[in-house]
């Protein structure tokens, strides 16, 4: 198990959470983009914000991700954290983020606790996406909404923010080679933009 982990991840996120409209104006500086030499889109920008759901059993932390359904129109049968489109319903990012975590899985907002966010990610479909990590209680009971979400799943804190269980991968995109960090766990395939975000707190927590 991580020693100290809430410290340490406190450390490697800001507090200061931005506001929907500077997503959109402050260039993200990691992303999609970033593994492939590419400069990354800048019109027609939506604003997304994902919560990195820190679950804290007594066992030990860890992560919550989901599955995508194999319906959906994008990234279907992907996996993801929690999270969509920021909606003007929400007051800001963070709220988006527990917003939809509730909606898909139905975590209460009121078992989280705000950490603070990390880096900006930019994918290549043109979200801006701000990950918002937060402690969550583990007294919850999944609900889970089928129409979004197919499967939800844990791994081991230490295990997922351990560098030498990811890798960088290609696959071919649109024409193009692409490069992405991915990761492996129990079957599970995480890869782009979760997996980038994923190494983006990994940095954070070594500098």
């Amino acid at each position: 198990m991580m020693k100290d982990y809430r410290a340490r991840l406190r450390q490697a996120t800001s507090s200061d959470i931005p506001e929907t409209q500077s997503l959109l104006q402050n260039p993200a500086l990691i992303g999609d983009h970033s593994l492939n030499a590419l400069i990354p889109i800048d019109t027609d920008l939506r604003a997304a914000a994902v919560l990195v759901p820190i679950i804290e059993r007594p066992e030990g932390p860890t992560m919550l991700f989901t599955v995508r359904a194999a319906h959906l129109p994008k990234h279907s049968g992907q996996v993801a954290f929690p999270g969509g489109k920021v909606e003007d319903i929400d007051s800001g990012p963070a709220a988006a983020a527990l917003r939809e975590t509730y909606e898909e899985v139905g975590i209460n907002p009121s078992l989280v606790s705000v950490a603070g966010c990390i880096d900006v990610y930019q994918t290549v479909t043109a979200f801006r996406v701000l990950p918002i990590l937060g402690f969550v209680t583990p007294n919850f009971e999944l609900n889970v909404d089928a129409n979004e979400v197919a499967d939800v799943f844990e791994v081991p804190l230490d295990f997922i923010l351990d560098p030498r269980n990811h890798r960088v991968e290609t696959r071919q995109f649109q024409g193009h080679e692409r490069r992405f960090y991915a990761m492996d766990y129990n079957g599970y395939f995480i890869w782009g933009a979760t997996a980038g975000m994923i190494r983006n707190l990994t940095d954070r927590l070594e500098q």
